[in-house]
């Protein structure tokens, strides 16, 4: 998909600096799954105790691309 955003350029260049990456697609998709990464752990924090007899769910490990 493209999308045409306005970045703050000094947002942009200390995440360049603290990432490593260079190519502004690559950087913005990092951004992205970091983002969702920590949502998603949010949303389950939030879930916490809301299911007491719930059983253990087998965990899978997402590889990084």
């Amino acid at each position: 998909m493209r999308a045409t955003v306005s970045l703050d350029d000094d947002l942009l260049r200390t995440a360049e600096e603290y990432s490593g990456l260079t190519e502004r697609s690559a950087l913005i998709r990092a951004a992205l799954k970091s983002l969702i990464a920590r949502e998603a752990g949010r949303r389950l924090l939030a879930l916490a105790g809301t299911a007491p007899n719930i059983e253990d769910v087998r965990r899978l490990r997402v590889d990084e691309e």
